[in-house]
């Protein structure tokens, strides 16, 4: 924080206060980021570097503004304190101590400061009483930023520990204070300095007292005090043996403590990961991640005032917000001493800052500090609300989405979950995916949101990973419910549930349907087993307006989804392959019955593609009875390759 040379004074304010040259020691914390003092400090200087963006609007002439109320500095002392010490305010007559020198930037300062609250907000948020602080000096930017710098003294002795000056600097440093914002706006550390007396063996000879004469002894106090001296001198070298048997008896059983346990202590973190990790108070940051301060979070969400509140979850509430960039973004509030702790938060930050996908929500930041309980995560704004808004709540029934639109999501969130299960390295099971976490843009494209569940998939021989069930009662696949044991295919079974939802309007479990239809994969699954009864399973606010052909093939592929078998299910990517066909077929028909209208002599088979024999993903599985793929002509070359332009 400090440059090396001196700084320039500046003509502000008349009153001042001169400091000798600061003492340099060699016992500076080892984790303190204080900079090494090496020059004279006198008055406070105009804007260091790091701060070359702000442009004073004041000359360096003192001149304040009179809109802006000075802050009262300390009156003038006397001389009476030697180099690096100051007057201790409160105390004795020419009681001096050594002092932390403190210099901050005030941003959207008030027009009329109340100083003495400031200063109290200040002193009781880094731990000390207001009279260990004084203003000393201030210098004028602009109408509304300034430079203050200050003197805090040790409440008891003559000068801080290191506990204490570090605990200080980190508070600081890590802007862990909060300060009113009708005071001021926001704070930067600019200089923070340590003084502390030099050790006693470098104290100066000159300084001490001399020593009185020793008063006249007669010959009897004189043999008494040899007689002494004998005794004194015993007692010592006893004392003295005993103290080197007990150390050389304590040095040998730690040493045979740490040679036995050299191969199984893990290695110890540095004092400067401990400074910038634990002891700040914040989770290690992603590199990958921007981490964005608590302020801007605050001030995105006009203090996350319930008018920007979008929805709450089992983990948290979510708001809606603008970053100083113009960035709309949702920040989830995760709710602290839940079931969602530092374990489950730093796994979604990981997985979500190297996850990239259309359809999944983009990580826009974070902020995270351990010692507040404060998780916040801050995503892009997908602003259509949830497909679980639009199938069953007020949107769904007022404006009922189309089949196309209905497919068009399907597809788009299968692309998405393929994307986690057989693009990323290595897989990841999303573990919760439902309705309300597949998430609509404005022309309906679907984005799958929420990992704050995910896992990723063991590697090598085991196929399953072993956890307590969590997720959303009516997804969850049944071998996960009963054994614990999460497969990449426990997402299928969701996946299976979404499209039945999709296909039949109906929630996952709604307790006001009849006896027996509570449940809908329990409902919907003899209804799937039956070609003659598919219609059964219609959303009646379709109103019949979807392709029969089409329906049938869809409930095939949701049939098999829900399989209750693991094995019997297929994988997210043969999903997206049989959705595509669906869509492909749609867009054929269309385009023959376009063709044949406008020439009728044109040959059918120029519209058709090439059958490589493996268009049906079903057809040796328990529903291929249904299966409308096993006579249709498409090529999985030309599905497969249309996913290159979609980012699979």
């Amino acid at each position: 924080m400090l440059s090396q040379g001196a700084l320039v004074p500046a003509v502000s304010p008349s009153h001042h206060r001169i400091y000798g040259p600061i003492i340099t020691t060699g016992h500076l914390p080892t984790s303190s980021h204080f900079s090494e003092p090496l020059m004279k400090r006198s008055l406070l200087t105009p804007p260091i570097s790091g701060f070359k963006d702000i442009t004073p609007t004041q000359s360096y002439n003192g001149a304040v503004p009179s809109a802006l109320a000075q802050p009262s500095l300390s009156p003038h002392t006397s001389n009476c304190c030697k180099a690096d010490t100051v007057l201790k305010r409160g105390g004795p007559s020419c009681h001096c101590v050594y002092p932390i020198k403190l210099d901050l930037l005030l941003l959207n300062v008030s027009q009329k400061p109340n100083w003495n609250l400031f200063l109290g907000e200040l002193s009781t948020q880094i731990g000390l009483k207001t009279s260990q602080i004084e203003l000393i000096n201030f210098y004028v930017l602009s109408l509304s930023t300034l430079n203050i710098s200050m003197d805090i003294t040790p409440n008891k002795g003559i000068s801080f520990s290191a506990k204490e000056a570090s605990a200080i600097n980190s508070t600081l440093s890590m802007h862990k204070v909060h300060l009113d914002p009708r005071l001021v706006g926001d704070y930067k550390l600019i200089n923070i300095t340590w003084f502390k007396p030099p050790p006693p063996s470098q104290a100066r000879v000159s300084a001490t007292s001399p020593l009185e004469a020793p008063p006249h002894l007669s010959p009897t106090a004189t043999s008494l005090t040899a007689s002494n001296r004998g005794r004194h001198s015993n007692l010592v070298l006893i004392i003295g043996i005993s103290a080197g048997i007990v150390f050389i008896a304590v040095t040998s059983v730690l040493l045979l403590c740490l040679c036995t346990r050299k191969n199984k202590v893990p290695p110890v973190e540095t004092a400067e990961k401990k400074m910038t990790g634990n002891a700040a108070g914040s989770v290690p940051h992603p590199s990958s991640t921007r981490f964005i301060a608590y302020e801007e979070l605050k001030e995105a969400t006009n203090n996350f005032e319930p008018a920007s509140l979008l929805g709450e979850g089992g983990f948290g509430r979510v708001f809606k917000g603008v970053l100083n960039d113009g960035t709309a973004v949702a920040i989830k509030r995760l709710t602290s001493g839940g079931q969602q702790g530092d374990k489950e938060f730093l796994v979604e930050v990981e997985m979500l800052s190297r996850l990239h996908h259309r359809n999944l929500v983009k990580l826009v930041g974070y902020y995270s500090n351990r010692d507040y309980s404060q998780n916040l995560l801050c995503y892009e704004l997908v602003p259509n609300g949830s497909l679980e808004a639009w199938l069953h709540g007020p949107l769904g029934m007022n404006c009922p989405l189309d089949w196309e639109t209905r497919m068009k999501i399907a597809l788009d969130a299968a692309r998405g979950l393929a994307y986690l299960h057989e693009d990323s390295q290595p897989c990841v099971i999303h573990r919760d995916f439902k309705a309300s976490n597949i998430l609509l843009e404005n022309n309906f494209l679907a984005k799958v949101a929420d990992f704050g569940l995910a896992k990723q998939a063991p590697e090598g021989g085991v196929n399953y990973l072993s956890t307590r069930v969590m997720g959303t009662f009516g997804y969850v696949a049944p071998e996960y419910a009963m054994t614990g044991h999460l497969l990449v295919k426990s997402d299928v079974y969701s996946f299976g549930v979404v499209l039945l939802e999709l296909l039949t309007g109906r929630r996952p479990v709604d307790m006001s349907q009849p006896a027996g239809q509570e449940n809908l994969v329990n409902w919907a699954r003899p209804i799937l087993r039956d070609k003659d009864r598919l219609e059964e399973l219609a959303d009646p606010r379709l109103g019949g307006k979807y392709p029969k052909e089409d329906f049938v093939r869809v409930c095939t592929v949701a049939a098999a989804c829900v399989a209750p078998e693991a094995s019997q299910r297929p994988t997210i990517g043969e999903v997206v392959q049989s959705l595509k066909m669906v869509q492909r077929i749609t867009e054929n028909q269309d385009s023959m019955l376009t063709s044949s209208n406008t020439r009728p002599n044109h040959r059918q088979s120029s519209t058709t593609f090439e059958s490589d024999g493996t268009s049906s993903i079903f057809s040796s599985g328990p529903y291929s009875v249904l299966s409308g793929f096993d006579h249709d002509n498409i090529s999985r070359t030309a599905v497969s390759s249309e996913d290159l332009h979609v980012g699979r």
